[in-house]
């Protein structure tokens, strides 16, 4: 009988010859021939591919804005707007930096998820902000719920607030306090905000959020926030829910909200979004303003800026912002609602737009929902900032002004139905873009 341990010597003695054989091999048709570069080289350009494609879905700016770890979120766990961290949702630039592009958006949840901010690149500026609005911790102190703020107010001050119940003014009479105005034999008895003695900017102002959430997306960020509103601490009709979605990419940020009626009884709802949009480069003068075709609702008293009920063309008035182009700012003072909106040719909603030539740069606002039907312009002629609010509702939407035949926007909500309120705010180059191709 064989000896077994002869045979695991031979099969040692195979084995090393085999290994042998393979290293031959090896050395003669990788080393020699070159093959190990092209493998190294392989190896590394796909590395490169991968981290470009992590680049566009914005994994590498997400690692580096974490390791930068900004002031804002250094700061958040003390200041507090509302009760409430603010959100950020940021992204990285766009290699190359040929265009303008959205940098970062700053909500506040806490306070009715006003946008206090947002940033962008400018090529010839750099890093800029785009709202008149303080630091966020000067914000947080403003924002304290006591003396002028008992109601809100300061949030309309600054950054970009969300309206609702309605947007902008109700006029009514005042009593301790307490505005009441009349809907379909209803009173509504509204706190009184600001020396003109009216209720202004809606219910959602200081308002807290139930539940907020965000995410990370291929070229930015999505944050929500839920507010079970119910009936506005005693101030309004049945019961209402509002979610509020803030979406930032590189050129466009779009916002929705939507009410639903969670009550028994039908209930009127306007929503708006006022936003400060900053002149960066500090002439008025050479801003221009564009509006879509619409009608201007005159104002009867321009020290309160309530409307008289009269709705007027705006062809041949310095209220005609309605050309190609629109018409500059000059030294006009404007505290106006334009109504009965109407979208241009292949637009996908009515579209107002704000150019400021010595920065390069411009901003448009687009209607996404047939509810927005006014937009009301705010700019003090002293003042380096414009707000222009697209809105579902007029000015002073309840007054006794109106002809009884006049719709002024107010949207009926029957119990469990919704209503949605939707606009994309974009960004672009005057010199480089057709704003119209984006």
């Amino acid at each position: 009988m064989e000896d077994p341990r002869l045979s695991r010597m031979y099969l040692a003695l195979v084995m090393q010859g085999f290994a042998r054989l393979r290293g031959r091999l090896w050395h003669a048709t990788v080393m020699r021939s070159g093959m190990l570069t092209m493998i190294v080289l392989t190896l590394v350009l796909m590395a490169m591919a991968f981290g470009w494609h992590e680049h566009r879905l914005g994994q590498f700016g997400q690692l580096k804005r974490d390791l930068k770890q900004k002031p804002l979120r250094d700061d958040a766990s003390t200041i507090r707007p509302g009760g409430q961290e603010a959100i950020l949702l940021e992204r990285s630039q766009f290699g190359g930096g040929s265009g303008p592009e959205f940098l970062s958006a700053t909500l506040l949840p806490g306070r009715g998820m006003n946008v206090l901010q947002i940033t962008a690149y400018l090529p010839d500026k750099g890093e800029v902000s785009l709202l008149a609005s303080p630091s966020l911790a000067e914000a947080n102190r403003l924002m304290n719920g006591t003396g002028v703020d008992a109601s809100g107010t300061e949030s309309l001050e600054m950054g970009g607030a969300i309206e609702a119940p309605w947007a902008g003014r109700i006029s009514g009479a005042v009593s301790d306090g307490e505005l009441t105005a009349v809907w379909h034999g209803r009173r509504l008895s509204l706190p009184v905000t600001g020396a003109d003695m009216m209720a202004t900017g809606g219910l959602l102002l200081n308002r807290a959020s139930t539940t907020q959430s965000s995410n990370v997306m291929p070229d930015g960020g999505e944050a929500k926030g839920s507010y079970r509103a119910g009936d506005f601490n005693g101030h309004w009709i049945s019961q209402t829910d509002i979610t509020t979605t803030v979406e930032l990419s590189g050129r466009a940020i779009e916002m929705t909200v939507q009410a639903r009626n969670s009550g028994t009884e039908a209930e009127p709802m306007g929503i708006g979004w006022q936003p400060r949009f900053a002149i960066l480069s500090g002439n008025r003068g050479q801003v221009t303003l564009r509006l879509p075709t619409a009608d201007h609702a005159e104002v009867a008293d321009r020290r309160n800026g309530l409307p008289s009920g009269r709705v007027l063309p705006v062809a041949g008035t310095e209220y005609d912002f309605t050309g190609h182009n629109g018409a500059r700012l000059g030294s006009l003072s404007l505290d106006d609602c334009f109504v009965h909106l109407k979208q241009a040719f292949m637009d996908i909603g009515p579209v107002a737009e704000l150019h400021d030539p010595e920065s390069d740069y411009g901003l448009r606002i687009t209607a996404m929902t047939s509810n927005i039907k006014a937009m009301r312009v705010y700019a003090p002629a002293d003042a380096n900032f414009i707000s222009i609010d697209p809105q579902f509702n007029f000015d002073d939407p309840l007054g006794r002004e109106w002809p009884k035949d006049e719709d002024t926007g107010m949207v009926v909500l029957q119990p469990g139905q919704a209503v949605q309120w939707k606009i994309r705010l974009e960004i672009f180059s005057l010199t480089q873009d057709d704003p119209q191709q984006l």
